[in-house]
């Protein structure tokens, strides 16, 4: 059983158009589309399963590439839901900064991504610095 990524599909494009693309290079045991949840439009890719992993191959290499709907897919071997690309957090413009110190990492142990402005910043980032004074409460 192998699980195809499918990318870069136009939004118009259904799970029957997608059987029948996949289906002449063997069975297709299951299409699932992701839609979006706020508007139930298609989010523009898809998962394939194969049972038969020469199959799923010859697919990859096949429909890599190919123009459907005005849009050349992207066709790879789909992976587990851990895994993925580079992480995907707020995109930081002008090159890489070390916010820890001298012992690198960001502080806060926020794990993966994460976060709004609020708690970008934890309190070990401001470790050495003098603290600011208070404004009297009145």
């Amino acid at each position: 059983m192998k699980s195809l990524f499918v990318g870069n599909m136009s939004f118009q494009t259904t799970e029957g158009e997608l059987r029948e693309l996949f289906a002449p290079f063997g069975q297709v045991t299951r299409v699932h589309m992701a839609m979006d949840r706020e508007t139930g439009r298609a989010r523009g890719f898809a998962f394939i399963e194969m049972p038969n992993d020469a199959e799923a191959a010859a697919a990859m290499t096949a429909l890599d590439g190919k123009e459907v709907g005005g849009r050349n897919l992207k066709v790879n071997e789909a992976r587990p839901k851990g895994e993925g690309g580079p992480p995907r957090g707020p995109k930081s413009f002008g090159g890489p900064k070390n916010y820890g110190g001298p012992g690198g990492g960001s502080g806060g142990g926020r794990g993966k991504g994460g976060g709004g402005g609020r708690d970008r910043f934890s309190n070990e980032d401001y470790r050495e610095s003098a603290r600011q004074p208070r404004e009297p409460r009145w």
